[in-house]
């Protein structure tokens, strides 16, 4: 820490004034009149002034002492430590069949914090998983990592929900398991994490339900509400249960909310209006709806 210190010295027959600081002082004879004391965790200046007079009457003017020092280290330290905090990247997983005709594609990023992922790798592994081609891009939000995976057992795409969804938390848990700081930026931070979500959303506000055509044979369904596990499975059974085929889609889980994608159609035509009006208020209840446990009961 830097500090400057100046003092202004008059000497005569009758008066002596003296001043020095501790850490330069250069003449070990001279005695010690102001002490500064610099702390990692606190900036601050002790001044013991010590003025010798021989005499009571001064005939020179003697200048004050100015100190002045760098910002207080305490403010440094915290604004470094709420730089730190803000600087947490919000984790994404992707789940996307829409890309590949063969696999379904997984993407992860963390900003720049990721590594090789090679557990995450071992994790879909042991679903019975086979990861046929992986690659890493950067863009300004940071690092992307995408898995091309497969079932094991057939070679194919993966097109279970239950299977999915088991791919997501899979991700997840490692995601707060080898980076505990996201813990925090994800809504089943509070379920697997190491500290719960600070900010709370509204179901209400947070939930969004549209559909619109999307081609001759198909529409568009797009939901967005706050995150939980076992999400994605709830949502294609809510779909399906009303007679609507899911073809494809994409679901994402971007901090403290899921977004959906699906590629739906009703007997291999787009959903007529009264139909999506079905859909879109049985989700609504759904999502908005307060859990409550069996135990209630």
């Amino acid at each position: 820490m830097a500090a400057t210190c100046s003092a202004t010295h008059f000497i005569n027959n009758t008066t002596t004034i003296t001043t020095s600081i501790v850490k330069i002082n250069e003449n070990p004879l001279m005695p010690t009149s102001a002490t500064c004391i610099a702390s990692p965790f606190r900036c601050g200046f002790i001044i013991k002034p010590l003025l010798s007079l021989t005499k009571t009457r001064v005939s020179a003017p003697v200048s004050r002492m100015v100190l002045r020092a760098s910002s207080s280290a305490t403010a440094v330290e915290e604004d470094e430590n709420s730089n730190e905090s803000d600087a947490i990247p919000i984790p994404k997983v992707i789940i996307d069949q829409d890309s590949d005709p063969d696999s379904t594609v997984l993407e992860i990023t963390f900003g720049d914090r990721l590594g090789a992922l090679l557990d995450t790798m071992n994790a879909l592994k042991n679903l019975g998983l086979n990861v046929v081609k992986a690659n890493v891009y950067l863009d300004s939000s940071g690092k992307h990592t995408k898995f091309c995976i497969t079932k094991a057992s057939t070679g194919r795409k993966v097109d279970d929900p239950e299977l999915l969804e088991a791919i997501r938390l899979t991700v997840i848990n490692n995601l707060l398991q080898y980076h505990p700081e996201s813990s925090a930026q994800l809504a089943l931070g509070a379920a697997f994490g190491v500290e719960a979500p600070k900010q709370e959303i509204d179901v209400d506000i947070a939930t969004h339900v549209t559909v619109k055509d999307d081609g001759p044979n198909r529409s568009l369904l797009y939901v967005e509400s706050a995150d939980r596990p076992g999400l994605l499975v709830d949502l294609v059974k809510i779909i399906t249960d009303v007679n609507i085929d899911v073809q494809s889609g994409e679901f994402d889980t971007e901090g403290l909310l899921a977004k959906a994608k699906f590629h739906v159609s009703y007997k291999g035509k787009p959903i007529i209006k009264p139909l999506q009006q079905v859909i879109s208020n049985s989700l609504r209840y759904f999502l908005r709806r307060p859990s409550t446990e069996e135990a209630s009961f």
